[in-house]
C-alpha cells in the first residue's frame, strides 16, 4: 500500500548492506523541505531521528532546557516549569516527543515522582501547546512503551488488548492520555508503544555487552517471560512512517514480528559474540537487587504483535532477532543464512 496524505516519505531500502541506521533510514523521494519538531532530540533514539531526516533535507527544531542557540535550530522549553516557546514552534509540519526520564536506577519515591512528571507533564505541556497554535502541526508521535500491557505470560497482545497493572501499565496508559489535548485541536496523534530498542550504541544491549563478550551472559530468572523489541533502525523508520501515513493513528506497537523468550535472547546472542550462555540470574536476585524495577522491567512478560504496522504493510529490515544483532554487532551467528537486504514496502 502506498503513503496517503502524510507530511514525509521514506524510500524503498536498497540492495546493499547498510553501514550505519542513518543509510538504512536515508534516501527520501520526500518533494519538501519540512519542519519538524523533536523533543529528546539528545538522546539515543533522538539523534538518530535528527541525523535521518536532516539527511534528507529537512528542517529539525530541537526542543532544549537551556538557552537556545541564535541559528534557529533549537527552541526552549521546560516541562518542570510548565514553559515552552511556542512562538517558535509556529509553522511546524509535526512533531516528535521523545523526552522522559530513564526508567534505570532504583525506583524510589523521588523517582518515581520524576518519572512520572517528566513523561505526563511533559506530554501534556507539549499537547496543550500545539494544539493552542494558530496553525497546529498535522501530525505528533508520541512515545509510550509496552509496558502499557503490564505481565501477560504468553499471551500475545496487540494494540486492541487491554492494559494491564503495576507501575510501568499506569504509567503508560496516563502517558498516552496526556496526548489528548492535541487530538481533540484535530491533529493526528500516534503514540508509539515501544518495546526494547537493540542498538549496540546505548540502552539495554550495550548494558548487556560487557558479561556476554566475557561469557559471563546469563538467563535471567526463569527465562520463559517474552522479550518485544525492535532495532533501532526499524523505530527509526517506524516512526518516519507513522509522520506520513494517515492510516496510522492512535496506539502503534513498535515492535518487531517475532518476540522471544529471555533465554532465547539470551542464546541468541551469545551465539551472535561466539561466546558460551553457562548461568542463570535467580528470580530473587533480581528482585532482591533491583526491586521493582527489576521485577517490572526484567522479569515481566510481555509477548506483543504489532498488527497496526502489519495492516498497513511495513516490512521489517530486521523481523528476526538474529537479523538485527548482526545489524548491530556485525556478526553472523553460526548457521544463520546469508543477510538480506530489509526493505520499506508498505
Amino acid at each position: 500500500p502506498g503513503m496517503t496524505g502524510g507530511v514525509l516519505s521514506t524510500h524503498r531500502a536498497g540492495s546493499r548492506a547498510p553501514k550505519s541506521t542513518v543509510d538504512l533510514v536515508a534516501g527520501s523521494e520526500s518533494s519538501g523541505r519540512l519542519r519538524v519538531a523533536v523533543t529528546g532530540a539528545s538522546g539515543l533514539l533522538g539523534r538518530n531521528l535528527r541525523a535521518s531526516l536532516e539527511e534528507e533535507g529537512h528542517a529539525v527544531s530541537a526542543l532544549v532546557r537551556r538557552e537556545p542557540r541564535p541559528d534557529g535550530t533549537e527552541i526552549r522549553w521546560d516541562p518542570a516549569e510548565g514553559s515552552v516557546d511556542a512562538r517558535s514552534l509556529e509553522g511546524i509540519d509535526a512533531a516528535v516527543h521523545l523526552a522522559g526520564e530513564s526508567l534505570y536506577g532504583p525506583w524510589t519515591a523521588g523517582k518515581r515522582r520524576s518519572i512520572r512528571r517528566s513523561r505526563i507533564d511533559g506530554t501534556r505541556l507539549l499537547a496543550e501547546t500545539l494544539a493552542s497554535l494558530g496553525g497546529p502541526p498535522a501530525t505528533l508521535v508520541s512515545a509510550s512503551a509496552i509496558g502499557y500491557y503490564g505481565d501477560r505470560g504468553a499471551e500475545t497482545v496487540s494494540e486492541a488488548s487491554s492494559p494491564g497493572t503495576g507501575f510501568l501499565a499506569d504509567l503508560c496508559r496516563e502517558w498516552e492520555a496526556a496526548t489528548e489535548p492535541a487530538a481533540a485541536a484535530g491533529i493526528r496523534v500516534v503514540r508509539l508503544r515501544i518495546g526494547l530498542v537493540l542498538t549496540s550504541q546505548g540502552g539495554a544491549l550495550r548494558k548487556m555487552l560487557p558479561a556476554f563478550r566475557f561469557g559471563l551472559g546469563a538467563v535471567i530468572g526463569n527465562g520463559r517471560q517474552y522479550m518485544s523489541w525492535i532495532g533501532l533502525a526499524d523505530l527509526i523508520r517506524v516512526i518516519r512512517v507513522a509522520l506520513d501515513d494517515v492510516r496510522l493513528e492512535g496506539p502503534v506497537n513498535a515492535v518487531a514480528p517475532a518476540p522471544v523468550t529471555n533465554e532465547e535472547f539470551s542464546r541468541a546472542l551469545a551465539r551472535a559474540l561466539g561466546r558460551p550462555l553457562l548461568f542463570r540470574i535467580p528470580t530473587w536476585v533480581v528482585q532482591g537487587v533491583l526491586g521493582e524495577m527489576g521485577r517490572e522491567t526484567l522479569l515481566t512478560s510481555t509477548r506483543v504483535r504489532p498488527a497496526r504496522l502489519a495492516g498497513i504493510g511495513y516490512d521489517f529490515l530486521a523481523p528476526r532477532l538474529e537479523t538485527a544483532l548482526r545489524q548491530e554487532l556485525g556478526s553472523r551467528p553460526e548457521g544463520s543464512a546469508s543477510p538480506t537486504r530489509g526493505s520499506s514496502r508498505r
